[in-house]
């Protein structure tokens, strides 16, 4: 996964404004006590910062890996 698609997962699954300040403020143990911004900045790949987020938050399994191509259609 590349940092675009986790961002692209990311304004999909929380919606554009909310997606940037929760990964953002929010940390995560599973991260070291990082949020999920930090942990990108310092290396930890972006699928597993994503993993991390969607546990943290209880996203269901259905929705973590929507087709951003057709969120974004949506959203047009």
């Amino acid at each position: 996964m590349r940092h675009s698609e986790f961002w692209q997962l990311a304004d999909a699954v929380f919606g554009q404004g909310y997606a940037r300040s929760l990964a953002s403020d929010i940390v995560l143990s599973a991260l070291g006590g990082r949020s999920p911004v930090q942990a990108l900045d310092e290396g930890v790949p972006p699928r597993d910062v994503w993993v991390a987020l969607c546990d943290a938050q209880d996203v269901p399994e259905a929705r973590r890996w929507l087709d951003t191509r057709e969120a974004n259609r949506r959203r047009r």
